[in-house]
């Protein structure tokens, strides 16, 4: 194993009027308030599931990336991967449907070519990538100027 970490959420309450607050054993997440309104409505200051996924997408891509232009012999100057997750309904079922990234970064000695192919190569690696395999994941790269 590389690495295991632990985060809970402890709820109050019915689905539509509860709440409920995440906090992660490492002390970085502290009790994140979460509610169906802040997921389906408004956030209103409030986090989701849907948020957390998105952030754990988002980092985990920019460590893959970082790793594989390393590989290449070049190193991001300055990288932005913002991700967007979708809940949708399929089937009937809420179903975390989809996992946008738009990635934008600044590496000197790359071309936009091979930065496509260092891109496509973290997309395998990345871990939240292959855990979201069933979902519809896109990538959109550009490279800074």
């Amino acid at each position: 194993m590389i690495a295991s970490r632990r985060a809970e959420t402890i709820w109050e309450g019915t689905l539509s009027a509860g709440q409920g607050s995440v906090t992660g054993d490492s002390g970085a997440i502290d009790s994140l308030p979460v509610t169906w309104a802040a997921r389906t409505e408004s956030p209103d200051g409030k986090t989701s599931p849907e948020e957390l996924a998105a952030a754990a997408h988002s980092s985990c891509f920019s460590m893959a990336l970082a790793l594989r232009l390393g590989e290449h012999g070049v190193q991001p100057e300055r990288m932005s991967v913002a991700a967007t997750v979708t809940l949708d309904e399929v089937d009937g079922v809420p179903t975390i449907s989809t996992s946008e990234l738009v990635i934008r970064a600044r590496v000197e000695g790359l071309e936009a070519d091979a930065f496509q192919t260092v891109v496509a190569e973290a997309s395998q690696l990345c871990p939240v990538s292959r855990l979201f395999a069933g979902a519809q994941i896109s990538v959109r790269a550009e490279l800074e100027p």
